[in-house]
C-alpha cells in the first residue's frame, strides 16, 4: 500500500522494522489480524508526521521582527509560496515585509514585487547579481526599524548539488539570523523532492517544509517521505494557484489519504 502512494523505499523499510517490533510475539485472534495491523501501521505512520508549531502564534510571541527564510529548487513555487504565505499573515493581522534575495533568476525580483504590489506588502530588493546576503540584511533592519512583525526572505532556487551555492546561504542565515528556515519543494515529484529536502536539510538546517501542488498530489507519499527523511514538520501544503490557497498541515487528513483515518 506504501509503495503504490509512491512512499520512498527506504521510508517503507523503516516503518516496516517498526511494525515487526510491535507485532512480533503479541497474540493475537485470527479474525482480528487485518485490523491490529492497520492500527500499527497508523501508529507507525503516524509517529513519522510531526506536528508543526503554530506559526501564527510564534510569530505574535515573540518580541521584535520575527525572520522567515524561504529556500528551494526553482519551479517549486517557492515565490508564489512567499506570496500565500504572507497573504495567511495578513489575515491574522501580522505585518510583513518581504525580502527579494533571489538576485539570480531573471525577472525573479519583479515577480516578488507583482505580489507585494496585489497584497499591499512593502518589498526590499537590490540588483541582479548583487550579493543575496545584503539584502536579507537590509530586509530584517528594515521590518525592525518600521516595527515590521515578520520579514519574509526569498533566496535563489539553486540546485542543491552545487557546493558554493549552498555555502552562499549558510551566509544568508549567518546575517539574516531566521527564526525559521522553511523549504519549498513540489509534492508530485516524489524522490526528487525528499533528495531536495535531505540535502538542503544536512547543508543549512531547515526548521520545516511547505509542499506545493498537494492538490495534484493524492497520494500523500512525498509528505510521508520528506517527513520521515528530514524529521521535520510540514507546515502547509499548497493547494491551487490562490493566494488563499495554502493549508495548514493536518495529519489526520495525511492518513484519511492514505486510508488509515480512525473511521476505518
Amino acid at each position: 500500500m506504501l509503495l503504490e502512494n509512491n512512499v520512498a523505499l527506504s521510508v517503507v523499510d523503516k516503518i516496516k522494522e517498526n511494525l515487526i517490533e510491535d507485532l512480533v510475539g503479541i497474540p493475537v485472534k485470527k479474525g482480528e489480524i487485518e485490523k491490529i495491523l492497520n492500527e500499527s501501521l497508523k501508529d507507525s505512520i503516524s509517529g513519522v508526521l510531526k506536528e508543526p508549531p503554530n506559526l501564527i502564534e510564534e510569530i505574535k510571541k515573540k518580541e521584535g521582527t520575527y525572520v522567515i527564510i524561504i529556500f528551494g529548487i526553482n519551479g517549486a513555487g517557492k515565490t508564489t509560496s512567499i506570496a500565500k504565505l504572507a497573504h495567511k499573515l495578513k489575515k491574522e493581522k501580522i505585518s510583513c515585509v518581504l525580502g527579494a534575495g533571489d538576485t539570480f533568476r531573471a525577472a525573479s525580483i519583479e515577480q516578488l514585487e507583482i505580489h507585494g504590489e496585489k497584497l499591499k506588502i512593502p518589498v526590499i530588493k537590490q540588483d541582479y547579481n548583487s550579493d543575496p546576503a545584503a539584502v536579507a540584511f537590509d530586509t530584517r533592519k528594515f521590518a525592525e526599524k518600521n516595527k515590521i512583525k515578520c520579514a519574509i526572505i526569498d533566496t535563489a532556487g539553486r540546485m542543491y548539488t552545487k557546493e558554493n551555492l549552498i555555502k552562499q546561504m549558510a551566509k544568508i542565515i549567518r546575517i539574516s539570523q531566521p527564526d525559521l528556515k522553511i523549504f519549498v519543494g513540489e509534492s508530485i515529484t516524489g524522490n526528487d523532492a525528499t533528495e531536495q529536502a535531505k540535502t538542503f536539510d544536512e547543508s543549512i538546517g531547515i526548521d520545516g517544509i511547505i509542499l506545493t501542488k498537494a492538490d495534484v498530489d493524492e497520494k500523500a507519499g512525498t509528505i510521508l517521505s520528506v517527513s520521515h527523511v528530514t524529521g521535520k514538520p510540514i507546515y502547509f501544503l499548497g493547494t491551487g494557484q490562490n493566494y488563499q490557497d495554502l493549508e495548514d498541515f493536518k495529519k489526520e487528513d495525511i492518513l484519511k489519504k492514505l486510508d488509515l483515518d480512525s473511521e476505518n
